[in-house]
């Protein structure tokens, strides 16, 4: 199992307060979400404005991958969606 992340995609769900970005185990498709108090404790100085946390999504993006691999990598039951949040950082 090698998670990768080649799609650079990413969006921001406001009503939901995360960002959404995706990565792939050979041809499956996965969902992660980083949940916005995730983003504010990487980036404390961030405000909650879509541009800035897309941004800061953006500029700790290597960290969130190696968190989105780590969560996925320890679950026992295989999902196709992940929810990174505060805690997991």
């Amino acid at each position: 199992m090698t998670l990768e992340f080649p799609n650079t995609s990413r969006s921001f769900e406001a009503t939901k307060n995360r960002i959404r970005f995706w990565g792939y185990d050979s041809a499956i498709e996965i969902t992660f979400f980083v949940e916005v108090a995730a983003l504010m404790k990487l980036c404390p100085e961030v405000s909650s404005t879509e541009i800035d946390l897309l941004d800061a999504f953006d500029s700790t993006v290597e960290r969130i991958h190696q968190m989105a691999s780590a969560v996925y990598g320890r679950s026992r039951d295989r999902s196709y969606v992940y929810a990174l949040a505060a805690d997991d950082f």
